[in-house]
Parts: C-alpha cells; structure tokens; sequence
C-alpha cells in the first residue's frame, strides 16, 4: 500500500512539476503564417520571440472552455504532460469559405502567447474542419535556451486604467486599443474606450463578475485620422492597418496585421484585444480568441461592440441568419462548437437542460407582437427554446431565443443560454 502511495505521489508530483514549469512570469509569443486555398493549408513557423511578464490564465492550463476552430498545444518533453492549452479561430479558415479562395493562394498572420516554460517542451497547433476533424497541425520544439529565440525589452505604449481590479495574475486582461485615432485625438479615444467598457460590463453576466476584470485604454496614434475603406479607394495611414472591405464585403472590417499589433501592445498586460476604429462607417467583426474590432463613432457602437466581444470572448455564434443561405458552415451530422447554436445533432451537450417543460424540440416561433405580450413581466427562462435560423444559415440550425444580443442589435441583453456560456468562459479563467 506504501509503495502504491508512494508511487501516485510522485506521478502528481510530476504532473504539478509539468504544469508549474509553464507557469514561470514570462510569455513565449509564437508566430505563424497560416497560407493556402479553399482546398489546401500550410502551416509555418515565423519566430518565436520572449518577454517579461505573464498575463494569462494561472488556472485549467491543461484545457479548453470550447473546441474553438483551432487548438495549440504545448506539451513538456520528458513527462509529456500538457503544460497550456488554448482553442481559437483564424480569420484564414474563414477566407478558405469564401469564392477567392477557390483561385488564389493566400498567407495570413497569427500570433498566440503561451507561458514559457522552463525546460524544452513540444508545441502543436492543429485547425479543425467543420465536422471537427484535424484538417493541417504543425508540431515544433520549443527550448529555452534556443538562443533564436528573440529577447524583447518592451516599452509600453501610451495607457490607462479604465478599470483596474487586481494584478493580472489576479484577472482577466482586456487591452482595448485605438486605430485611426490621432495622437491629438487620444482623449477622444479614451472617451470611446470607456463607453465601450462600461456596455459590455453593462449586460449580464459580466457586470456581475466585473472584479475578475481589468480594462486598459491602449492610445496608439495613428499617422491617419480614420481607418482605410478600399471600396472607396480611401488608404489610410493607421497604427494596425486595419481597414473595411475584408473579402470584399462592405461592412467586414478588420485587421490583418497581427504581428503589429501584438509589437505594439507589448509591455501592457493584455489576454483579450477589443479594436476601436475612429469612424462613423458601420462594421467590424470578432475572432475567438484573437480580437474584437468594431467602429466607435456608429449610433450602434454599443450593441456591436458587447456583440462582437462575445464573438472574441467567448466563443459565441452569430444567432443571425439569411434565408438565402449564402455561406453553408454547419451541417446536420456533425455539432458545432459554440454554445449557443445547435444543429441537434448533440443537443444535449447544448442547453436542453434549460428548456422549460413541455417545450417542443424545434420551437414554434411566436410572431413578434405576441412575443412581445407574452414576455411582459415573465422570467427569460420561460422563453428558452430550440427556434430555426441561425449561424447565417435559416434551415438546420437554431438558435436558444427569440431574440438575443448574439441576433439582432435592438436586443436589450444576452438571453440565458449566452449569459451561461459567458459566466462558464469567466470562471474558466478565474477558478
């Protein structure tokens, strides 16, 4: 009995030894160039670089919250023990659905921060299809000693607490950056980024976990007031480069410049990025786990914003969807990842322990006015049901609720299956 004791109690010990070796106060950032077509995919290391300080989760190293589109994967090489796992989606997994990429080929940047770990580890990364299968990975070795592993020193860009409740050992870090703001127009910026935090700590549940939470404003000044919009043949000069038009759609504005981005919010603590673009134009997106980039002068910049964050924070889906079903992404055999749609195909890993009984598996739609009679004073929870159209698609998908911040911008809040996920992406972090 000894000897089995003795021998649980060195194999936890190598296990905690594994996970705390990842846990040392310093980041290992890790660039790759993902490139290929609708049909093929190459993944490659660009640099791997270093620098002081550990913003990151201290909690479930090992794990995931969600399956995500992706996963990297950092393993010690002598017990083989997982010392940090991260899920995310690539905006080139999203460029590999759309016409271009069926005839040209195309590099995208990514970057991830990874603790870095004290002795020689294994890092893999591996992109999942729609049906959740391992579609590219690249598996590399990571040692600390590798002395190509660059050194930074950095220095901190102009910041400020908007919300500052513990260390970033204690919270989670989100750096809301400007882009197309001036060096003159920084306290405008500053304006921004508090209206910004203050609507999404405004909806439930991250008003009630606001104390996990750290907010800092990061004023980059751009050469540029305003971002670049090519379907206007306007290019601007702005400190990411981000610009409208992205795979040619009107509204979609983003960022391509990752490893820019990230060399200049270097030397601020930051897990989360939520981008402000300085124009009035309506647009943005949200990438889970890569950053939240919408425009502050638009009258719905407060809905979007919270909406896009959920995109980036917590891996919500769109609940939107368009009858002529432009884009096909999720199909009936397989479940999609983000927790607040359902192709059925697994439900009861989504939210069929939330329905109210008797309720029927697809939901009859109410029309808008009797929904509106009938939601006067009830709980949201009665509402709860399994309702068609979402993830852009209006057949073979559904959504939790009639109408939710993650479906439509007049919607007053997340509806309980969101406020779930969310609370569970938090606490994942945190505990």
């Amino acid at each position: 009995m000894r000897e089995i004791f003795l021998r649980y109690t060195a194999v936890a010990f190598l296990m905690l030894s594994a996970l705390m070796s990842a846990a040392q106060d310093k980041t290992l950032r890790v660039d790759y160039i993902f490139s290929g077509t609708d049909r093929s995919v190459d993944i490659s290391l660009d640099e791997m670089s270093c620098f002081d300080g550990w913003a990151g989760r201290r909690t479930n190293l090992d794990s995931v919250a969600v399956r995500g589109n992706g996963q990297i994967c950092m393993k010690d090489v002598q017990t083989g023990e997982i010392l940090y796992r991260q899920s995310f989606s690539s905006l080139f997994q999203e460029w590999q659905t759309t016409e271009e990429a069926t005839r040209v080929r195309k590099a995208f940047e990514n970057v991830f921060l990874l603790p870095m770990p004290s002795a020689k580890a294994v890092v893999s990364i591996e992109l999942y299809d729609f049906w959740g299968s391992v579609y590219a990975s690249l598996n590399h070795e990571v040692d600390p000693s590798d002395i190509l592993i660059r050194q930074i020193d950095p220095t901190a860009a102009p910041h400020r607490y908007l919300l500052k409740s513990g260390t970033p050992q204690e919270c989670i870090d989100v750096a809301i950056v400007a882009e197309g703001y001036t060096a003159a127009e920084a306290e405008d910026f500053y304006k921004a980024a508090q209206t910004a935090m203050e609507a999404i700590l405004a909806h439930e549940p991250f008003g009630s976990y606001r104390d996990r939470f750290n907010f800092v404003a990061v004023a980059l000044p751009s050469e540029d007031s305003g971002v670049s919009v090519p379907g206007e043949g306007e290019w601007k000069k702005t400190a990411l480069g981000s610009h409208f038009n992205t795979f040619y759609m009107d509204r979609y504005l983003t960022t391509l410049r990752l490893r820019q981005m990230h060399d200049k919010l270097c030397g601020v603590p930051y897990e989360h990025i939520v981008i402000l673009a300085n124009t009035d134009t309506y647009g943005g997106g949200g990438i889970y786990n890569s950053y939240t980039l919408t425009t502050a002068g638009h009258r719905a910049f407060k809905p979007v914003v919270v909406h896009e964050f959920g995109h980036s924070f917590a891996g919500l889906a769109d609940e939107y969807y368009y009858d002529d079903q432009f884009v096909e992404y999720y199909y009936p055999e397989s479940e999609p990842w983000e927790q607040n749609i359902t192709t059925l195909h697994d439900f009861d890993s989504k939210w069929k322990d939330m329905l109210p009984e008797g309720v029927s598996i697809p939901t009859e739609p109410m029309k808008s006015n009797v929904w509106e009679e009938c939601s006067a004073g009830k709980p949201m929870e009665d509402f709860v049901g399994v309702y068609e159209g979402a993830g852009y698609q209006s057949k073979g998908v559904y959504r939790p609720f009639m109408d939710c911040r993650m479906h439509t911008n007049g919607a007053g809040s997340f509806c309980p299956v969101c406020r779930r996920a969310i609370a569970r992406i938090i606490e994942f972090y945190t505990e």
